[in-house]
Parts: structure tokens; sequence; C-alpha cells
């Protein structure tokens, strides 16, 4: 496989969603900005539920045009803090370029919330590949639903003397 850093940076600079798949878990999708080749997201309370990382995960990034999977490809994660801002001030250009970025953000310091309530990590995709145009994986991808504590209704609505005849086999045509 080759190195496909350019690729890459594509996709997910036009893409505001990608998959992170954690290792004996499932692929978690999340909203991300995409700066200087790393793609950042934050997570927590009001914000998207993401389980804590580990140092490696795989990032599966999207065709923009028909939305289906074009990369998957491994990266480092890393947590960022205030606190641990070095000379370069990765905190800072993370937490203000995913500000720009989130929508609908509840009043108040977003910034000085995700300090104190939230993870901010950055994920550096590296190395080659693992799926690429023309050499994807043959098996679906197709993964079970997430177990959920909802139901479907069993109860349906009865209506008096049936559905109008006019409704009954009327298909609309096109």
């Amino acid at each position: 496989m080759t190195d496909l850093s350019r690729l890459v940076a594509e996709a997910a600079s036009k893409s505001g969603l990608l998959w992170v798949e954690v290792p004996g878990d499932r692929a978690w999708p999340v909203w991300h900005v995409w700066v200087n080749n790393t793609a950042y997201v934050v997570s927590g309370p009001g914000e998207q539920p993401l389980p804590d990382l580990p140092d490696e995960v795989v990032l599966v990034l999207r065709s923009k045009d028909h939305e289906g999977r074009l990369l998957r490809v491994p990266a480092h994660t890393r947590r960022l803090s205030p606190e641990d801002a070095d000379l370069d001030d990765e905190w800072g250009t993370a937490t203000q370029a995913l500000k720009a970025s989130r929508l609908n953000a509840p009043p108040g310091d977003t910034v000085a919330r995700w300090a104190h309530d939230n993870v901010v990590m950055a994920l550096s995709p590296h190395g080659d590949a693992l799926e690429e145009p023309g050499h994807y994986d043959d098996a679906s991808g197709a993964a079970a639903p997430v177990p959920t504590p909802a139901t479907t209704a069993t109860w349906r609505p009865w209506h008096a003397r049936g559905r109008p005849r006019v409704r009954r086999r009327r298909r609309r045509r096109a």
C-alpha cells in the first residue's frame, strides 16, 4: 500500500464526519475539524459521546461524493489539556477551530466548559492505509446494532372502516 497523506487530508478536510474504530468496541461516528494534518474531536457532557480512546485507533474516512467508505487509516491519539499547552499552543489552535465549527453551542464560554468538563483529543493519521480506493476488504463491514433500551411499540392505530379506498392501492407514479 502507498502513503496516501494527501488523500487523507483531502477526505478529512472535505467531510466534517469520520468514524473512529476503537479496538474491542464498535466504530464511533464523530464530528471533527481538520487542522495541520490532525483531526481534533471533543467529547463528554453536552458534546458527542466517545469512549476513552487507546493510543492507537483506526479512522474511517468517507467520500464526500458518494458518502461511502473511502479510506481506513491508523492514527495515534493524544489527549489535549490547557495545562499542557506547549510552545505552539496546540490546545488553543484545536479549541478555536472546534468552537468555530460547533453548531448550536450552549450559551457561555464553550472553551472554558471543554477545559473543565470535556475531553479534547488529537487524532493523527500515520503510516499506510489499511483500505484505500482499489484495495478494499471483501467483508461487508456491517456491524451489529448498538444495544439500547428502546423497544418497538406493539400497538398500531386502528382505522374505522379501514383505510380510505382511494389510498389503499394507490401508488404514486414518478
